[in-house]
Order: structure tokens, then sequence, then C-alpha cells
């Protein structure tokens, strides 16, 4: 397993973490989960420029690096949600344009074509994990929906280009 894979598991090893700092009550334990969340966060990048720059890209890391991004986000968000912080319909816009991402990635793959990430998606996914670190915050009730807000446009913007950019890929006259 190269450098970049490693950091991978870590980040994954990462989240449960960051959820029983969040379940558990003692005092700042949001800033203790702030900062699991914000290494976990960086830890991304950090993979993703290793396996780049060092030509460290594999199968094993272009499946579990966006799997492990998309558990930290949606389990960070799931808390969120479970503390009032945001209605459970924003996450289930972000659920769903992860699921119609994915599913428009496989039959373009089938088609021997591969979808690169867009930088919407990077814009999306960096929003969002800035949002995220606000949220854990105690911010004002303005601010929190701003965040989901910003969360919620920027999905919702990036999932409708990949679709309008590779609008090809699905055959519609089929339905």
């Amino acid at each position: 397993m190269n450098t970049a894979n490693k950091i991978t598991m870590v980040r994954i090893a990462m989240i449960p973490l960051f959820l029983v700092v969040l379940y558990l009550d003692f005092p700042f334990n949001r800033y203790v989960a702030l900062a699991v969340f914000i290494v976990a966060s960086c830890s991304d990048f950090l993979d993703g420029y290793i396996a780049r720059h060092y030509n460290m890209v594999t199968d094993f890391g272009k499946f579990m690096d966006p799997l492990a991004d998309k558990v930290l986000v949606m389990a960070a968000m799931t808390m969120l949600v479970s503390w009032g912080q945001m209605p459970a319909w924003v996450l289930l816009v972000v659920i769903l344009r992860e699921f119609a991402v994915t599913a428009l990635r496989l039959v373009a793959v089938e088609g021997g074509r591969v979808i690169a990430a867009a930088w919407s998606g990077k814009i999306k996914t960096a929003t969002t994990m800035v949002c995220i670190c606000l949220m854990l915050l105690p911010i004002s009730e303005m601010l929190n929906l701003l965040c989901w807000a910003a969360i919620l446009l920027t999905t919702i913007y990036s999932g409708v280009e990949y679709f309008v950019k590779n609008k090809d890929v699905i055959d519609w006259t089929d339905m």
C-alpha cells in the first residue's frame, strides 16, 4: 500500500473517531470533532496531491478516496440534521446528487468514456467542508442558514453541470 492510500485509510479511520467525539458529552467536544474533521478533510487534498505528484494513482485509491470523502461528509451532515442545524431534505439532495453523478459515471464507463471530476465538483466539496466546519462551531442562526444554503446551491449546480456537459452519455430516447 502506497503513501497516498495509507492517508486515505487514515481518513476512513477518522470517521468513527469524529462521530464518537460528537456523541460524547464533554466540554469542547465539538471543537475536538472540528479538529478531527479538519485533519480528515485536509488529508483528502494531501493524498490526492501525493498520488498525482508521485505517480501513486491506483485503482484502490480511485475507489476509496471519493468514498472516504462522501462518508465523512454524510456522517457530519447526518449529525447536523440530528441536531436540527440542517433540514433533512438538504441532506437528501446531497445524497441524490452523489448517486446520480456516480450512476452517470458508471454508464459512461460502460461506453468507454471516463468523466473526470469537474471544477464545480471540487468547489462543491470545498464549500461543503468549509460550511460543515463553520456549522460545528457555535454560529448564528443566519450564518447556519447561509452555510446549508451554500451546500445546497453548489451541490445542485455541480450535479446539473455534470449532466449538461455529459448529456450524450445517456440515450434519453430509450425511455
